[in-house]
């Protein structure tokens, strides 16, 4: 029988089967609890890895999970396309840092034994990002010995990834001129 997790206002609490999640490198422990993140729960529920009932103790399936996951955050849909991309490659993938970083991605076989060496920025095809706010989190990745790879999803829910090494001067200061 897969893991039990609760579904609580929002927050994911894994009820039965929590060290088994752990040690594959899924959820975070807090307060004595193993809390998955919303696209962890999804991915493990569409594998059959996971049960998830709610504060009734009814069964939720992907897709009644997914709609009250949007709920409380209408980027989850986009969240989750990556960090299943990711995790079918065979990385495991763990929230970013603020806001601005999606996830920290821990190259094959390092979890537990390494720091993460990505910071993935996770982008909607067609949205805009500001130059200045990308090379801010590139000198933040460098400053930390990271890679920062951005995961486009594209309008066909595919990923697409570009990794940012260096900054062109001329494109910041062609933004700072207004051109």
């Amino acid at each position: 029988m897969p893991p039990l997790a609760r579904y609580e206002s929002g927050r994911l609490v894994v009820e039965e089967g929590a060290n088994t999640l752990a040690g594959r490198g899924f959820g975070s422990r807090r307060e004595g609890k193993l809390i998955l993140e919303p696209w962890e729960a999804l991915y493990l529920l569409e594998k059959g890895r996971l049960r998830v009932v709610d504060e009734d103790g009814r069964e939720l399936g992907f897709q009644e999970l997914l709609a009250e996951l949007r709920r409380v955050d209408e980027t989850v849909w986009a969240r989750y396309l990556i960090y299943r991309d990711l995790r079918e490659r065979g990385y495991v993938v763990k929230s970013g840092f603020g806001p601005e970083i999606t996830f920290r991605l821990y190259g094959r076989g390092e979890y537990g034994r390494r720091e993460a060496r990505y910071m993935v920025l996770g982008l909607l095809e067609g949205s805009p990002v500001r130059l200045s706010v990308l090379e801010e989190l590139l000198r933040r990745a460098q400053a930390v010995k990271k890679e920062l790879i951005l995961a486009v999803v594209d309008r066909r829910g595919d990923v697409v990834y570009y990794s940012l090494s260096s900054w062109p001067k001329r494109a910041l200061r062609r933004e700072r001129e207004g051109a």
